[in-house]
């Protein structure tokens, strides 16, 4: 029986055939297990710099209260609304993009570190511009290693 080579058009294609040729060779990737903790970190590390931000911008506003985010409750809060589902998803393989954004009663408004000023605003804008600087430090320090987690699953799954 002659072998016979479809022509092969688009990346889903060439997916496709190599799936059906090594359909006994396929292993599922869990990415809960290989990603870990890493995929929360990102998403709840750029949530506090969107908060950080407002509080920086919103310093001269009267009566506006710093606030910020309890990384550890934020984090629990980002693992439970991932396993509990969040939306609906149509498998259970599916990934759950939105779970960054509930972060549940983990947003919490600062203590000032500085008597009122007389308008009830409670930004020191030096500690929110350092708290940022950490924060943005630590993102992209999140963001470098689940670049690399992705690289090592990129390693494995060509075989390389």
């Amino acid at each position: 029986m002659p072998f016979f080579m479809p022509v092969i058009n688009t990346g889903l294609d060439i997916a496709l055939y190599i799936i059906k040729a090594n359909r006994d060779k396929i292993m599922a990737i869990s990415f809960e297990k290989a990603l870990g903790i890493s995929q929360y970190t990102v998403g709840v590390r750029s949530k506090r710099a969107e908060i950080l931000a407002s509080n920086i911008i919103n310093a001269d506003t009267p009566h506006y209260k710093a606030k910020d985010i309890d990384f550890a409750k934020a984090m629990e809060s980002a693992k439970s609304h991932q396993s509990s589902g969040g939306i609906a998803k149509t498998h259970d393989k599916h990934f759950d993009i939105d779970a960054s954004s509930s972060l549940g009663d983990s947003q919490k408004f600062r203590v000032p570190n500085q008597p009122d000023t007389g308008d009830g605003n409670t930004v020191d804008v030096q500690v929110e511009r350092n708290l940022y600087a950490e924060n943005t430090l630590k993102y992209q320090t999140s963001l470098e290693f689940l670049g690399g987690k992705f690289k090592g699953l990129n390693l494995a799954i060509k075989g390389a």
